[in-house]
């Protein structure tokens, strides 16, 4: 991890001076906005992976239905990642450039809206694969701006002092999106098939689109960061920058290293835990599985960022806390991951695997925040560039995955006899 040093990067006068944004982006909210904020980011957390994670839950049940294998139902999850990690870069410096905020609004109603519709398309034709692919790869390069533009404006708009606990909190809301999903998901899944879950999340994501823009967004703001993008002022415009002196930086590149291995291990939970359960322990029930271990994980996230700001104001250096949070997300939540696929015990299999996301919370606390701390004037480009590496990681593991079991095993049609009765 980094040691603790002044910021990396400082936006000057004159680069302040030519933004149009900069004005707004400077002021950091006060206390009841900064609540109003957290708790409408922390929501649409929750949505962004409701309907991330509605494609592994309906996976086995979609592949009942179009015939998939093995191979085919691992191509469709997968490709998210592609789209994922080509627009976290683009994502964070829009994030720098415009507002985190406009970025999120605008993507969050793009994904929502094919969500909605991803049934419609599933059944457009004969090619449900390539369909389901390429929605897949279109939501990956939709949600891969979230991140980044959000580490953007919480660098700009929360003091140091209490990032640990504001992205945390937000943060939690990745574990209750996929506490939602599993639990009504399953549910839906079971009384009204695999359509309904897609229609619940993404139904969801577009009323809140709505509520954000009226209630919370300037009208104004929004259309000028609408004209900014379509004139494309952001990308053209010199930046005062210097990238080259940026990754000269060993704290930069431990910062991309960290998050590299910090998403690489959590989205590998995320999109393959469900099938893990389902044919490791045939008949365990759905529900518990898709909602133990992410219920657990968020007081787990709320503690790590209230530790982590506590520690801090009580004289602790901000780099020793951010190292010791760092080591407990990634360290201690790899342990229990390695158990996880030691054990032929459902219990012990619940334990570890509710360790180790739990304890991935933790990383919210100190990779996550420590980005903003380095460089807190492109803070969204950054945390971009490192969380490139870790999707394009998760990407290429996927995809090696599918490699070995074309290349050793057989690909057959997944039986979802007792995986419907389960859930």
């Amino acid at each position: 991890m980094p040691s603790q040093r002044p910021s990396l990067m400082q936006p000057t006068t004159e680069e302040t001076r030519k933004t149009p944004f900069a004005a707004a982006e400077d002021t950091q909210w006060s206390r009841p906005e900064c609540q109003a904020w957290t708790g409408m980011l922390l929501l649409g957390t929750c949505l962004l992976y409701c309907t991330r994670v509605t494609m592994p839950v309906c996976t086995l049940a979609m592949s009942q239905d179009f015939g998939w294998n093995k191979k085919e139902a691992g191509i469709v999850l997968s490709s998210f990642f592609w789209g994922y990690c080509l627009t976290q870069v683009v994502g964070g410096h829009l994030g720098d450039r415009i507002g985190g905020e406009k970025i999120i609004l605008l993507s969050a109603s793009t994904w929502g809206f094919i969500t909605v519709v991803t049934p419609l398309i599933a059944h457009l034709g004969s090619g449900h694969l390539a369909f389901m692919t390429f929605s897949r790869i279109l939501m990956g390069l939709l949600q891969g701006v979230y991140f980044p533009a959000l580490t953007s404006l919480l660098s700009q708009r929360v003091q140091e002092s209490e990032r640990a606990f504001t992205y945390s909190t937000v943060g939690a809301g990745s574990q209750f999106g996929t506490l939602v999903t599993g639990g009504i998901g399953s549910v839906l899944l079971d009384w009204c098939g695999w359509q309904s879950v897609f229609y619940f999340s993404g139904g969801l994501t577009l009323l809140w689109v709505y509520y954000v823009y009226r209630c919370l967004l300037n009208e104004k703001d929004l259309f000028l960061a609408l004209g900014v993008l379509a004139q494309g002022l952001p990308m053209a415009r010199p930046s005062k920058v210097p990238w080259r002196q940026l990754f000269r930086k060993p704290s930069v590149w431990a910062v991309v290293f960290s998050q590299l291995s910090s998403a690489c291990s959590f989205f590998i939970l995320l999109s393959w835990l469900p099938t893990f359960f389902k044919e490791t322990f045939p008949h365990s029930k759905g529900w518990i599985f898709n909602v133990v271990p992410w219920l657990l994980a968020i007081p787990a996230s709320l503690f790590s960022g209230f530790l982590s700001d506590r520690l801090i104001s009580q004289g602790y250096r901000v780099i020793t806390v951010r190292k010791f949070m760092q080591v407990m997300g990634l360290g201690l939540s790899s342990i229990f991951a390695l158990c996880l696929g030691h054990t032929t015990s459902f219990l012990k299999a619940m334990i570890f695997a509710s360790a180790s996301i739990g304890f991935q919370t933790f990383n919210h606390s100190g990779i996550s925040v420590n980005i903003q701390d380095l460089a807190p004037s492109c803070a969204g480009f950054l945390f971009g560039v490192a969380n490139t590496a870790g999707a394009l990681a998760v990407a290429v593991i996927s995809n090696l995955g599918l490699g070995i079991f074309l290349v050793f095993g057989k690909a057959q049609r997944v039986d979802l006899a007792p995986a419907h009765e389960d859930l």
